[in-house]
């Protein structure tokens, strides 16, 4: 889909993914090496009484979920970046999360007729329904080909 096919409101969700102990083990272990990822004992004695993913896993994760739904992926250019991420609760293995995306913006370009910025509002819920994390990203995306 391209800047033009996403008004705001347009609702889209994702397919659902689950991520391992090891998996979170494994990557937190390279990219977020704290005991509660990454050490099952110590994560037993941890706030969160046992292994949760990693934050930027779950982000990570969700852009991968949201890639596959392949929405704006023809007409990406790009991101500027992203805004209000949240992480309102754990994610532990096994969790099954999910994708729900709306588009909360639409602003085409003023000065490049070819593309329009979308901004997206993001909420990765798990298996329950409940958002565990949430963030808005702005994306640069091509019109339609005249």
């Amino acid at each position: 889909m391209f800047f033009d096919d996403l008004p705001v409101g347009h609702v889209f969700d994702t397919a659902t993914r689950s991520l391992s102990e090891e998996e979170i083990v494994d990557f937190a272990r390279v990219y977020d090496n704290q005991p509660f990822h990454t050490d099952p004992e110590a994560a037993a004695q941890s706030i969160y009484g046992g292994i949760i993913a990693s934050g930027f896993q779950t982000l990570l994760t969700a852009f991968q979920l949201a890639m596959e739904a392949d929405v704006w992926n023809e007409a990406s250019m790009g991101s500027p970046g992203m805004r209000e991420l949240r992480w309102h609760h754990p994610v532990r293995p096994g969790d099954a999360l999910r994708v729900r995306a709306e588009v909360v913006a639409s602003i085409p370009s003023a000065s490049r007729p070819d593309r329009g910025r979308t901004e997206i509002r993001y909420d990765v819920l798990n298996q329950s329904g409940e958002v565990v994390m949430s963030y808005t990203a702005t994306h640069i995306l091509k019109r339609k080909p005249a």
